[in-house]
């Protein structure tokens, strides 16, 4: 490496202080590789919105430069905005091969499959994106196939652990590849690393999955005439291998419910991925064919999703299954923070519908795909990087790491605690940040990815203020309000009193209106700002509240 070496940028879009939104990339020699592109699923203070994007505009107005993406693994945090970005702009994505069908089903959803190419990767394989090589390094997580991705730059090796965790024993046998890992570190050296900071709050190390399947079998052989419903992540499909598993132990058929689930073991068999013995699998409507203890479902909807499957059963909605007394529902998933709420309202209405419920603060049916401390140290002693930045985590998530990091021997001048939007620079004279890109939230809502700041807060008024509203006829030839005003309310706490309301609100929007076409002004939209100014003067200051304002000039 020389002076005249050029430096390396890692832009931070997403997955910075908050669980979800990952999304990066890295630019070298002027070029753009992209780091995943995922989403946020809405916290509770974000009325009608469906999820949130990172703020795409630095890829959008960059478009032209960049090369490829890049997918660490096939979680929808770290994969589902990719339908967003190819609006914009058209790429290849690297991923392994269930990665990119994942992906491939939300794209050919959105119409999108021509603004990209889909390129298959494999254990250990190198490619060449624009002028970078990139490697992609086996790692145990919740979903089969997860990559940390090695780049190597002019600056040096720039590894991105993706989501990971250390299991000696996972279901499929593919363990994180340390001995790699630690052949990058002994060779040119780990320049800088970037890793999953999700459970850097958490000591020891995590169970390994295999410890869930020890468990499923014991609830299923402890409840051999019952009906099982198992719900879990659609894309978890070593948890699915080992319910399956479980059922195939007990002499069970196995039927899917909800459209991801059938689709991801659909796709999970024919690659090859998923097992499952013939004659198991049967389709959803043949279920009330057999006794109970000779059925399992598998089930979406462990997070409380209001249309999923295990909502609709538990509110007794679903088309297919309904719930009866004896049935045993295992929600074999943790609650995603911000989550809790919908999962604690799904578990109270299954033991309204009279069946029983094992979830993961009784029994071990859950354990995580993160790292924890101890496996977090690990992976900092086996790379040996020279800088390091946390990622993929809460604020406090992201804290904690850097402060493991200082803990090991890395100085905290080589530690960054980056944020969304930061970008920093790799250099000959070390690491250093650069300047910010922007990187707020964008809210979906329905087909629309329109959904500002400014929309949300108005939500955010109607849900806790209410509305009033105030209509008026105005003659604009005569310069006279010649109907109203009339004030009008929805959701909104007003006075005990409403004269208060009727008549001292009327004549303040009267008045005022009165006084703006006395002194000429006779456009509509400027008499709705009279009248909006007016009435929410007069409820602020009298009430001492701030519903949203709504004015409806009519002219005649």
């Amino acid at each position: 490496m020389t002076k005249d070496t050029a430096p390396v940028r890692v832009i931070f879009l997403g997955g910075l202080g908050e669980i979800g939104r990952n999304c990066a990339c890295l630019e070298v020699d002027g070029r753009l590789i992209v780091i995943d592109v995922g989403i946020m699923f809405p916290e509770p203070n974000m009325p009608g919105v469906d999820l949130v994007l990172p703020d795409l505009t630095f890829l959008r107005e960059n478009a032209d430069r960049v090369d490829g993406i890049v997918l660490t693994h096939g979680h929808e945090d770290h994969i589902g905005g990719l339908s967003y970005l190819l609006r914009d702009l058209a790429a290849p994505i690297y991923g392994a091969a269930l990665t990119l069908g994942l992906a491939k089903n939300r794209i050919r959803e959105a119409g999108l499959l021509d603004q990209t190419d889909f390129i298959e990767v494999n254990d250990g394989d190198v490619v060449q994106i624009g002028p970078c090589r990139v490697e992609f390094i086996p790692v145990t997580h919740s979903v089969p196939c997860a990559f940390a991705i090695a780049f190597f730059t002019p600056q040096g090796i720039v590894l991105h652990s993706g989501d990971f965790k250390i299991d000696l024993a996972p279901v499929d046998g593919r363990r994180t590849d340390l001995a790699r890992l630690g052949e990058l570190a002994q060779g040119d050296g780990i320049r800088l690393l970037l890793a999953d900071s999700t459970n850097a709050e958490e000591p020891g190390f995590t169970p390994s999955e295999t410890t869930v399947g020890e468990t499923l079998r014991r609830v299923f052989l402890m409840h051999p005439d019952q009906r099982i419903i198992a719900a879990c992540f659609a894309s978890h499909l070593h948890r699915i291998q080992q319910i399956i598993d479980a059922a195939v132990l007990t002499k069970r058929r196995v039927a899917t419910l909800g459209r991801s689930m059938k689709n991801n073991v659909e796709l999970a068999r024919k690659l090859d991925i998923l097992h499952v013995p013939d004659g198991v699998l049967i389709d959803i409507t043949e279920i009330d064919k057999f006794a109970p203890g000779e059925i399992c479902v598998i089930s979406t909807g462990s997070q409380g999703e209001p249309m999923a499957a295990m909502s609709l059963m538990a509110s007794g909605q679903s088309k297919w299954i309904d719930l009866a007394k004896g049935d045993v529902v295992v929600l074999s998933a943790h609650p995603i923070p911000g989550n809790e709420w919908s999962v604690g309202r799904i578990i109270d209405d299954l033991h309204r519908s009279g069946v029983e419920v094992i979830h993961s603060a009784h029994e071990a049916v859950h354990v995580s795909g993160h790292a924890r401390r101890g496996e977090l140290a690990t992976l900092l002693s086996v790379t040996k990087p020279e800088y390091f930045i946390p990622v993929h985590g809460e604020y406090r998530h992201l804290l904690h790491h850097a402060e493991l990091a200082g803990s090991m021997g890395i100085g905290s001048s080589n530690i960054i605690l980056a944020e969304d939007g930061d970008v920093v620079r790799l250099d000959e004279k070390g690491i250093a940040r650069d300047g910010e890109v922007p990187a707020g939230y964008l809210y979906v809502d329905g087909a629309s990815s329109d959904v500002d700041h400014g929309i949300l807060r108005d939500r955010q008024t109607l849900a806790s203020e209410g509305m009033v509203m105030v209509v008026a006829s105005i003659d604009l030839h005569e310069r006279k309000v010649v109907g109203g005003p009339e004030i009008l309310t929805k959701g909104w706490a007003g006075p005990v009193n409403d004269d208060v309301l009727s008549v001292d609100a009327v004549n303040a929007v009267s008045a005022a209106l009165k006084k703006a076409l006395a002194e000429g002004t006779h456009d509509i939209e400027g008499l709705n700002k009279v009248a909006r100014r007016a009435l929410g003067r007069f409820v602020g200051t009298k009430m001492r509240q701030k519903p949203m304002i709504v004015p409806v000039i009519v002219a005649t």
